[in-house]
């Protein structure tokens, strides 16, 4: 449930996204960039335990942490799924710090642990307007599955499958009764293995939201000289 409304919100989003790029945007002629964005410069290698644990201490405490554990406790308040805390109030406080946990903890296992033991860079890095929008939408999504190694090739991605196994088993910890069965636990893996493709979607296409909806505004307020 969970799921399905996150996948109908991104796939919506991006939709508009992609036509707004085929409106107006078009690969720059002889731009040559590692992301297809001339502009973008590619990412420096995580290859020492120390970057990667800054890198998971730095997006842990971000703004989409504190988005996605309100957004997560939300809907499962809403659709009193799991973790099942009731319907009260207090459900919803827990909710939310359940979710901080639960985000805090696959990025620590996922992020962390398994990328240091496998060697596997985990941030997204982002293709851009280089390329087609569905090119981008299918590449952003099959992230779930596929990751960057430290050399920059690709491989199967364990940072996401054995981080959020050992999320999943660790939520048992905090999670009420009627959450820890074999059943929710395996729902709760594979809803996060899933998300992590979605939630690409929002690293990939967020500039250019930002950029034609926040850059026209900005050439046409008063006062604001085009440039």
């Amino acid at each position: 449930m969970k799921l399905a409304f996150l996948l109908l919100g991104s796939v919506g989003l991006s939709a508009g996204l992609g036509w707004a790029q085929d409106a107006d945007t078009a690969p720059r002629p002889g731009a040559i960039s590692v992301q297809g964005n001339p502009s973008q410069a590619p990412l420096p290698p995580l290859r020492t335990t120390r970057e990667k644990w800054n890198n998971f201490a730095q997006e842990t405490v971000g703004p989409l942490t504190w988005g996605g554990g309100a957004f997560n406790a939300l809907f499962s308040q809403v659709t009193n799924t799991d973790p099942k805390y009731g319907r009260d109030r207090a459900a919803l406080g827990k909710r939310f710090g359940a979710s901080l946990a639960d985000i805090a903890s696959q990025n620590f296992f996922g992020d962390f642990a398994v990328a240091s033991a496998f060697h596997e860079d985990p941030r997204y890095h982002r293709k851009g307007e280089g390329f087609s929008f569905w090119y981008r939408l299918g590449y952003a999504i099959s992230r779930a599955a596929v990751i960057r190694k430290d050399n920059g090739g690709n491989t199967f991605n364990f940072d996401n499958v054995l981080g959020s196994a050992a999320s999943s088993a660790f939520s048992n910890i905090y999670y009420p009764a009627a959450s820890r069965n074999r059943e929710a636990m395996l729902t709760h893996f594979w809803t996060d293995v899933a998300d992590n493709g979605f939630v690409n979607l929002a690293p990939e296409f967020w500039p250019d939201f930002k950029r034609k909806v926040f850059g026209r505004w900005t050439r046409h307020s008063p006062g604001v000289a085009n440039r």
